[in-house]
């Protein structure tokens, strides 16, 4: 009989095995597990335990949850993923050096390939450049003289700096474009005349402001005035004389600017009143003249300009001849050739901000040999206005107009 009994459990529990068994590859196939299932095998494994005699207590499972994980699984999670990352670390640290190396490779491969795609671009640009008189551009120079064509620089005055670029170049800086460009911005800036600020102090300054109407010429002398007198490391002494007295408000917008600035300002309509203005206001270390607008093909003004330019003898006058930037380069020559009679001494360029071409500015100063002195680069009063360098103007022309 026990050995009946002995087998009937045996059976029994093969039987019970074998359906556990089953009921586990069906959840195995399953994401998760519903709770009636969990319910069930909880009641197996006590049957088992109750036929096999064994009196161990299991108690009953919560439903099975797949984004809950024990402590203990959580360790050895946490532990392996430690370890991978540590292994991962190490293997980067033994690669780095070399990739490291190989990229600096690829990238100047990339710069190369870039330089050459660059050049055969070129080599089909305007069917293979200008020719005059012998002078050909190679492809490889094909991008600063599209630039510089742009500008608006003359094209005589391009045609002879590229012919002095090409004769003087090293041969082996033409491989790159960056060089050529750097070196042809060293060419440019070469060729620009700029006058640096007299502020001494030891002679006095008198300066008149010249030029067609509409250019800017009262609003430059305000930031002259305040840039004297309030905006150095000195606070210089500034007088301002106006000879406008056509223009309706040019008066008034002075009386405005002198006022807030404290500055002294006197109105002349003749020579005579000219005189005796200079005279009152020989204390200050700068006086800044303004005058009427006139068109380069007004006679008459300009004879009356020049009258008060060599109003007295003994009196040096600085004149300016103030332009647009906007202008093009053969208005400007035209504009200077009959301001010249007045005896031009140096150049002021406004309205830089509202143009993109910045050749016409240095064609003139490359044609006349004349040096510029300041730049307007706005209407804000003072701030916009810089002393003239060589570097910003050609900065501008290859690279456009750029703000602090």
């Amino acid at each position: 009989m026990p050995l009946v009994k002995s087998n009937n459990i045996a059976e029994r529990l093969e039987l019970i095995a074998q359906k556990e068994l089953e009921r586990k590859r069906a959840a195995q196939s399953l994401q998760s597990l519903p709770e009636e299932v969990s319910l069930q095998l909880s009641d197996a494994v006590r049957q088992i335990s109750q036929i096999a005699g064994v009196n161990t207590k299991i108690p009953p499972k919560s439903p099975y949850n797949p984004k809950e994980k024990s402590s203990r699984d959580e360790k050895i999670e946490k532990s392996q993923a430690s370890s991978n990352a540590l292994e991962n670390t190490k293997a980067k640290k033994q690669e780095n050096p070399q990739d490291s190396v190989n990229l600096q490779i690829i990238r100047g491969e990339i710069d190369k390939l870039n330089d050459k795609i660059k050049l055969i671009q070129n080599m089909f640009w305007e069917e293979r450049g200008p020719k005059k008189e012998g002078l050909i551009i190679p492809h490889e120079f094909a991008e600063i003289y599209r630039i510089a064509k742009a500008s608006g620089m003359a094209k005589e005055h391009l045609e002879k700096i590229m012919q002095l670029t090409l004769e003087l170049m090293p041969i082996k800086m033409r491989e790159n474009s960056i060089l050529i460009k750097r070196y042809f911005r060293e060419v440019l800036r070469k060729m620009v005349y700029a006058r640096a600020e007299n502020l001494s102090g030891n002679v006095k300054n008198i300066m008149m402001l010249v030029g067609p109407t509409g250019v800017g010429k009262t609003t430059t002398l305000a930031k002259l005035a305040a840039r004297y007198s309030r905006m150095l490391n000195k606070n210089y002494k500034v007088g301002i004389i106006t000879l406008d007295t056509y223009r309706i408000g040019a008066v008034d917008q002075l009386m405005f600017y002198a006022k807030k600035m404290k500055l002294s300002i006197d109105t002349v309509v003749d020579t005579e009143e000219f005189i005796n203005a200079l005279d009152s206001l020989k204390y200050c270390d700068y006086i800044l003249i303004d005058t009427v607008g006139s068109s380069q093909h007004d006679r008459a003004k300009l004879e009356s300009l020049k009258n008060f330019v060599n109003a007295d003898p003994n009196t040096k006058i600085d004149v300016s001849l103030v332009m647009s930037a906007t202008t093009k380069y053969e208005d400007l020559k035209d504009i200077y050739h009959t301001f010249s009679t007045l005896g031009i001494d140096t150049l002021i360029f406004t309205k830089l901000d509202e143009t993109h071409s910045y050749g016409n500015i240095f064609s003139l100063i490359y044609e006349t040999k004349k040096a510029t002195s300041y730049f307007s680069i706005g209407q804000e009063v003072p701030n916009d206005l810089m002393v003239a360098t060589s570097d910003f103007l050609i900065d501008c022309l290859l690279d456009g107009l750029k703000r602090a």
